[in-house]
């Protein structure tokens, strides 16, 4: 006992083990990055795949990458394959090939997929999967994501100029613009490089990331922690860099570059475009060398050294020295030695006597404009300002006490100015007042002269109104001899220059931007041989309106609630923008996600993303307000969400974007269900019968719709799934169906449509209320399925055990029939219980005659359709002959085939009723037997009959007798005879045989007489035998006996009859001896010949008597009298015998 509960002690426990290892057994996991992931065309695709939980096999797994296309989802397109170079559609085929699309391991279970340059066809829904090698591993083996190739937005431009040239220590001030017309979430990151002659690639000056943060490139941490260097975002899209004192190293190609980048559902960033511009070379000359630490270098320079009245002098000085940045300097701008202003150590500007009046009014103005550089603005200048001009420049030592100590005076070189003055009759006036205009319009602005004596040459001149002090600065200028020259701020400006008449001057600038508002001053001046005479001046004041405060994007539509089929328009109305404008569509799903339909380019071009063939544009452009049309052909359930359009404008070479419309939200509903099914109410059927329920589609919504059905049952108020299928016709039962009525249910489709419940052999607890419930599913234009409202019918099913009444036909039957021939038995129900749920055991018994036989049984087909015969040696024969049929429900019917004499008998059918009980067990709910039926076989009857008639013949010795044997009727074709040929003398009584032929065809001669005798056989019923060349002993009486045989079934053959013919006298003499014939009945035939032909000749002469009188008659002495016959001639008479 204690060896059993260990030994089972350790059964469970080595069960337990077992069952944690198959519970810890990890499932195989495929893995991808999560999508959907935006790229751009022509960028790289980067999708890293991954599988975990597959066993070590000591080589790498093979993986295979596939996609779908939105326009096919149900069609797969091989791409790669790790383990097959076959394996590639011919799409991807060359690709695959020269290595732009690659897929390469990067461990034994992960794999790097890569597509070098994205093409928009490459939009789709990618699956890699790992080659599974081992089907016993549960998991998953593949995944998928979706990619969003998306156009190339980025813009990234600048105004420098290609080359720049500066002094070590100076200022460098650059400016780049960029932006992106992306309405998906994206990010900038924007840098300045800085790449040297000798080298290939830049090195990072500055970067700014995508979050804003400024980061200095590692050769230029000092100078940025130092101040030196600055990188700043003014407005929405321009970034400047400044680097205050330039070194020697910074001299070669400076260039920005922009990168746009997106987060990836992963939380990862991704940068998805880059763009570079603003080339530009720069030069750094060497600082000249100052003698000693005190020593100071002071340079002028003057922008314009010639002037007319009303014009502005900038005079700039430069000073330069050791240590330039730690020391202090007083600076001060002298012409013909007389002060004009000073600006102190502490920045402050002090104007000389002469000046101050002037300064006041804001004509003279002066600032430190870097570390090294001063500016002298005056503004206007009169003929009194000419002259000589210097720059003077001292260093300021701070003592301890904050004072400051003078040092020596430094002077630059003279700078000579020449100011002109304009003669009284030269006027200038600007037609137009104070102008407004839109972002991006067209300036044009007219200026006209009076009092012209001279040449003229114009300069246009800007005044920003945006900022305090600021100055015009210029535009561009048109010289005497027709030379336009455009200002450096304007070099990459649409501006121009006109003189459309002698006295006219216009300014066209195009693509206006807010930074153009302002003051807009007009100087003519006056030449006289190169020499400038006279001068005058007119101004206007311009306002430009930024675009996003007049130009509206609304969203509209007539209709916004659609039916799944139906057509959807949108209208995106673009208001008061003359504007080459984009446009882009977008919809945004319940899923929050921004997916792009199609982005409609200034240019014309349109660039589609998702499936083209779902939309169609129009463009209606007016004067003020252009539509765009967005047309949903044909809307399903993936066209619904919200819509929105946005536009962007071009200008300052950045995208900008307007305000985006208001969102239109497009609802797609399913079409009204039409469905009505037919089912009959209530059913009432007996227990172990097949019930059928069909519910029947009577009106569709659809011709081509597809149905999902549902049988529930309610019972005592719950409901429960017996068995459904969907649209696709699989068949799954519910989960409270056991499997016993699983075997017994089942569904079908019928024309109609219908759908029938089937339940074989019903039990009492299949009665309830079953409902069908049919689920309708159409397809919408893209050829996805979805499902309507369900419509359901219910049909009450009754069970009921019907009474059983079994009865037999207990008639008694007689049958005689002939050995040989085939029986049938009939055993017929008069009455039972209805319904297919009874089946019934069939047995047949026998009872020989005179015999120990009593009741067997011979045959046996019980209520499961098994066919058995009951062993018995005594009726074994009898057994192989029986054939049991049942031609009709209430019908058993027993065949005997080719019955024997021992076949007679009596026959008895017994018939038991059973059905099946709610447990599956058989039960016998009745039992009857039928009269007897009694079978009498009788073998064939004698009916042989033999030729029997008398003849008497006489020959002679040269002449041949036949004596035959003809039988003219058997008993049964299959008779077989013996016939013996027997001769009686006629001095003897005794009948001796004389020839025999047995049934076999054997001969016997009983006296030898094997010459003289001659046997015929000519046909089946005709024997004869002929004696040749008799001699007088052979005379006599001859006559045939015929035994007739049968073959008996059950004895085998036995002789039925036996008969004689009848007699032939022959008398054989000698020949030329004549024999009188004695014989009366020679006497009698003669008599009758005689008799017969004496009649003859009387009945023809009593013809003609006949016959000549009636000629006599019809030729005679009476008067033809009139016919009743219209003939209009007589008839010709018939000739008589006389003619």
């Amino acid at each position: 006992m204690k060896c059993s509960l260990k030994f089972l002690w350790m059964a469970s426990l080595l069960f337990c083990v077992l069952l944690l290892l198959h519970t810890g057994e990890a499932r195989v996991n495929t893995e991808v990055q999560a999508g959907p992931l935006y790229r751009v065309v022509g960028s790289l695709l980067s999708i890293s795949c991954n599988v975990t939980d597959l066993p070590p096999v000591g080589a790498r797994n093979e993986f295979e990458f596939r996609m779908k296309k939105p326009e096919n989802p149900n069609f797969e397109i091989n791409i790669i394959s790790t383990g097959d170079e076959d394996f590639s559609f011919a799409r991807y085929t060359s690709r695959v090939r020269n290595a732009e699309i690659t897929l390469t391991h990067v461990g034994e279970n992960s794999v790097v997929f890569e597509v070098q340059r994205l093409q928009k066809d490459d939009e789709g829904e990618y699956e890699c999967s790992v080659v599974n090698p081992y089907t016993e591993y549960d998991g998953a083996y593949s995944a998928k994501t979706i990619v969003k190739v998306i156009d190339n937005s980025l813009s990234v431009s600048s105004s420098v100029s290609a080359s720049l040239s500066h002094t070590e220590g100076d200022a460098l001030t650059l400016t780049c613009q960029a932006s992106s017309n992306t309405i998906q979430h994206t990010h900038l990151s924007f840098a300045w490089f800085l790449r040297k002659n000798t080298e290939d690639s830049g090195h990072p000056i500055i970067l700014m990331d995508r979050d804003f943060t400024l980061k200095p490139g590692q050769e230029f941490q000092e100078r940025y922690q130092a101040g030196l260097i600055r990188l700043d975002k003014i407005g929405e899209a321009t970034y400047r860099l400044k680097m205050s004192q330039l070194e020697q190293s910074d001299q070669g190609e400076i260039y920005c570059e922009a990168q746009e980048w997106i987060q990836d559902p992963d939380r990862s960033w991704y940068s998805i475009a880059q763009r570079v511009a603003g080339e530009t070379n720069l030069t750094v000359m060497a600082q000249e060398v100052v003698p000693d630490m005190s020593s100071l270098v002071v340079r002028i320079s003057v922008q314009q050294t010639t002037l007319q009245e009303g014009q502005q002098l900038s005079v700039t000085c430069s000073v330069d020295t050791q240590n330039l940045r730690e020391k202090f300097f007083s600076v001060a701008w002298l012409r013909e030695g007389v002060e004009l202003a000073q600006i102190g150590p502490t920045g402050v500007l002090s104007a000389g006597p002469d000046y101050s009046a002037r300064e006041q009014e804001g004509e003279l103005r002066a600032a430190r404009i870097g570390d090294r550089d001063y500016r002298l603005i005056l503004q206007p200048v009169r003929t009194k300002d000419q002259g000589e001009y210097i720059c003077r420049a001292w260093s300021q030592d701070r003592g301890q006490n904050g004072v400051f100590t003078q040092g020596a005076a430094q002077d630059s070189s003279p700078q000579l100015v020449s100011i002109s003055a304009t003669e009284n009759g030269l006027s200038v006036q600007i037609q137009n007042g104070v102008t407004a205009f839109k972002e991006g319009d067209r300036l044009e602005l007219t200026c006209e002269v009076d009092g012209v004596n001279d040449q003229l040459s114009v300069t246009w001149q800007h005044r920003s109104t945006s900022t305090l002090k600021s100055v015009f600065t210029s535009v561009i200028s048109l010289s005497q001899e027709g030379v336009m020259e455009k200002s450096e701020g304007f070099i990459n400006r649409k501006v121009k220059a006109l003189r459309p008449a002698h006295d006219t001057f216009t300014l066209e600038l195009a693509d206006l931007t807010p930074s153009d508002s302002g003051d807009y001053q007009c100087t003519v001046s006056e030449w006289k041989t190169n020499s400038k005479t006279n001068s005058a001046s007119g101004s206007t004041s311009v306002i430009v309106k930024p675009v996003d405060t007049f130009a509206k994007v609304i969203l509209k539509s007539r209709t916004t609630i659609v039916k799944v089929g139906e057509t959807v328009e949108l209208i995106c109305l673009i208001r008061q923008l003359s504007l080459p404008i984009t446009l882009t569509w977008s919809l945004q799903r319940d899923d929050s996600t921004v997916n792009n339909i199609l982005t409609v380019y200034s240019n014309g071009t349109i660039s589609w993303s998702g499936e083209q063939h779902r939309y169609q544009l129009k463009i209606q452009k007016k004067t003020n307000d252009d539509s765009y049309y967005l047309i949903i052909n044909g809307a399903s359930l993936k066209e619904a969400g919200r819509y929105q359009c946005e536009a962007s404008v071009f200008l300052e070479n950045i995208h900008k974007k307007l305000r985006p419309s208001n969102q239109l939200a497009v609802r797609v509903n399913n079409p009204e269900s039409k469905l009505s099914l037919t089912s009959t109410p209530a059913l009432t059927r007996n227990i172990n019968t097949d019930v059928k329920m069909k519910c029947s589609v009577s009106s569709p919504t659809s011709t081509s719709s597809r149905y999902a059905v549902t049988w529930l049952l309610q019972q005592h108020g719950e409901n429960k799934t017996i068995v459904s299928t969907d649209r696709d016709a699989l068949v799954t039962f519910g989960q409270q169906v056991e499997l016993n009525q699983m075997q017994r249910i089942s569904m079908s489709r019928t024309q109609g449509p219908g759908f029938e419940l089937t339940i074989r052999q019903a039990r009492s607890s299949d009665k309830g209320l079953y409902t069908c419930e049919v689920v309708e599913w159409l397809q919408d234009p893209r050829g996805e399925w979805f499902d309507l409202p369900p419509t359901s019918k219910s049909t009450q099913l009754t069970i009921i055990e019907p009474a059983n009444d079994l009865h037999l036909n207990k008639t008694t039957q007689h049958l005689n029939v002939m050995e040989g021939t085939d029986v049938e038995l009939k055993c017929s129900l008069i009455s039972a219980a209805p319904g297919a749920s009874f089946f019934y055991r069939v047995m047949w018994r026998y009872t020989r005659l005179n015999s120990s036989i009593v009741s067997a049984p011979l045959v046996e087909l019980d209520h499961t359709g098994l066919l058995r015969y009951p062993p018995n040696p005594k009726v074994r024969h009898l057994q192989g002959r029986l054939r049991l049929s049942r031609p009709s429900q209430s019908s058993f019917h027993l065949g005997l085939q080719g019955v024997h004499e021992e076949d007679s008998g009596t026959y008895e059918c017994q018939v038991e009723q059973y059905q099946l009980d709610q447990d599956g067990q058989w039960q016998q709910k009745a039992s009857d037997n039928t009269g007897p039926i009694t079978l009498t076989v009788n073998v064939a009857g004698n009916q042989l009959s033999i030729m029997n008639q008398e003849v008497v013949v006489n020959v002679s010795t040269s002449q041949n007798f036949t004596i035959p044997c003809n039988i003219t009727a058997q008993s049964s074709n299959e008779s077989e005879f013996k016939v013996t040929w027997f001769r009686q003398m006629e001095t003897d009584n005794e009948q001796r045989p004389i020839f025999t032929v047995y049934r076999n065809a054997t001969l016997h001669y009983w006296f030898g007489d094997s010459d003289q005798l001659k046997f015929g056989h000519p046909l089946p019923n005709e024997f004869s035998l002929t004696v040749s060349k008799p001699i007088p002993e052979n005379s006599g009486r001859y006559f045939c006996e015929v035994e007739e045989w049968i073959p008996s079934l059950s004895y085998g053959w036995r002789r039925v009859a036996l008969e004689r013919s009848g007699y032939l006298t022959t008398s054989v003499y000698k020949e030329g001896v004549i024999e009188a014939v004695s014989d009366p009945g020679c006497k009698s035939t003669s008599w009758i010949a005689v008799l017969t032909g004496v009649v003859i000749i009387a009945l023809v002469i009593m013809f003609l008597l006949v016959l000549k009188i009636c000629w006599k008659k019809g030729t005679g002495g009476k008067k033809a009298t009139q016919s009743l016959w219209a003939e209009q001639h007589a008839l010709n008479a018939k000739p008589s015998v006389e003619d």
